[in-house]
């Protein structure tokens, strides 16, 4: 039986699912630790800052930041990772400019992330409410949707649990892209029925954070999200993890963002200011109230 009469399995596997580790609180480590880490400091610069320490009796970030073998971005870095507050650091940041929480964690517009994902924990992902996946929808391309959903998938791993942001816009994929991570197998061929490897990624300098690829881009989008697998699946993942984030493509281009929203339970709905007509927004909320599904909100961009 070849890949395309293979029938769907009943319970989608995710292949190497060993490999998505509660790593979020990991070992208490030392501010010294981390900084030789992130430093590449040597056995011997190591010893320069104990002895700097020792003997003048400040703490060993102080006593590196003195001696210039690190900086006070380094020592702010070093106490988020004590206090489970991942970014990227700033001698690593190579994720796309676009992953703002990431790479400006104290920005304004990270700050609005962290505002949007308050309001979610108070709705959306309230211990009150069943647990459910949140889709990421919006009215039209260019509204900022994939940006958005890979930020607030940083925002929601932030708070010290497993969140997963999967990527489910079939027709124009690009969350690999933003973390730099291969797309040679993933949600399509999980949905098609195939057997893939290393279909889930952890996201580079965010231990919290893992991301599922879109894969080979499918000829038929909408029939493979229409398929049960789909719901079997967000039910696998939501065991999984904490927190499970769907991007999907914009509703111009298809219903499958309606779909998504309606097997993952809840969507959130971001349009973009002065971008598109109202009545296509209106539009929108009125299709996912009529299809049950919980809108955790609507978010204006501006930008």
């Amino acid at each position: 039986m070849n890949a395309a009469t293979r029938p769907i399995p009943s319970k989608p596997s995710l292949v190497r699912t060993e490999d998505v580790q509660a790593n979020s609180a990991g070992e208490d480590r030392s501010i010294g630790d981390i900084i030789r880490q992130i430093k590449n400091l040597t056995d011997a610069q190591v010893q320069e800052v104990i002895d700097f320490q020792r003997t003048h009796g400040v703490r060993f970030g102080e006593a590196a930041v003195s001696l210039g073998l690190a900086t006070d971005a380094d020592i702010v870095f070093a106490l988020s990772q004590q206090f489970h507050y991942p970014y990227a650091p700033e001698s690593r940041r190579t994720l796309s400019p676009e992953l703002v929480v990431a790479n400006q964690p104290f920005s304004k517009q990270a700050e609005a992330f962290r505002a949007v994902r308050s309001q979610l924990m108070m709705r959306a992902f309230s211990p009150n409410e069943p647990k459910r996946a949140l889709a990421v929808v919006s009215p039209n391309r260019g509204d900022g949707k994939t940006f958005f959903a890979a930020n607030l998938g940083i925002v929601m791993s932030q708070l010290g649990g497993r969140t997963l942001v999967v990527d489910a816009d079939m027709r124009s994929p690009r969350m690999h892209q933003m973390f730099g991570l291969p797309n040679s197998s993933g949600l399509s061929g999980i949905l098609s029925g195939r057997q893939e490897d290393n279909v889930i990624f952890q996201a580079p300098d965010l231990p919290s954070l893992f991301i599922m690829p879109v894969g080979v881009t499918p000829p038929n989008p909408l029939e493979l999200i229409e398929r049960a697998a789909f719901r079997l699946l967000m039910g696998e993942l939501l065991r999984k993890f904490d927190h499970v984030i769907v991007d999907s493509p914009a509703i111009e281009t298809g219903m499958d963002a309606t779909v998504i929203a309606a097997k993952c339970g809840a969507g959130l709905i971001l349009a973009r200011k002065d971008y598109g007509p109202l009545a296509t927004l209106q539009s929108l909320v009125k299709n996912l109230t009529e299809s049950r599904t919980q809108v955790a909100g609507v978010v204006l961009n501006e930008y």
